[in-house]
């Protein structure tokens, strides 16, 4: 049996501040092909995968964007949120139908800083997130430019 991932929500954080997490969100479905964001656009939400795929990528300059990760349930789309200026870093898009619980970013930020508790766990579990998508963007970025790959075994 594995351990389930860190990046996932319920392995990310406690239980008592999951469901307090959850008190706030709204359930946001998206289309096949839709986009939840574009890089560079205002971070003014996010998200966490009910089911379904979403996949986050990197704009290339001449070329099609680089995926860089596949979400699917359980999984946070969007970190920028949490640092100023409130800006993607990264673009997404639903590969299938996706359903959603989507947050209101300046809210869960004011709950974080009403409650240093809470605001630990998220921080904690979102810098889960970054450390593991940075591995992950560097893997894809050294198979798709490095002359050998990333030289990781699948």
């Amino acid at each position: 049996m594995s351990t389930p991932s860190p990046t996932r929500i319920s392995a990310g954080m406690p239980a008592d501040c999951r469901a307090q997490l959850m008190e706030l969100a709204r359930e946001v479905n998206f289309d096949a092909g839709e986009r939840l964001f574009h890089e560079g656009g205002h971070a003014d939400r996010f998200w966490v995968v009910r089911s379904g795929t979403v996949t986050l990528d990197a704009h290339v300059p001449g070329r099609r964007p680089a995926v860089i990760e596949r979400l699917d349930s359980g999984e946070l789309v969007g970190c920028s949120w949490l640092f100023k200026p409130y800006v993607w870093h990264l673009g997404a898009e639903a590969t299938s139908p996706v359903r959603t619980y989507e947050f209101d970013a300046a809210r869960v930020r004011l709950l974080m800083d009403a409650d240093p508790r809470f605001g630990s766990a998220i921080a904690l579990w979102v810098a889960d997130v970054l450390a593991h998508r940075l591995l992950a963007a560097r893997v894809r970025l050294l198979d798709l430019y490095a002359p050998y790959g990333s030289g990781t075994q699948v």
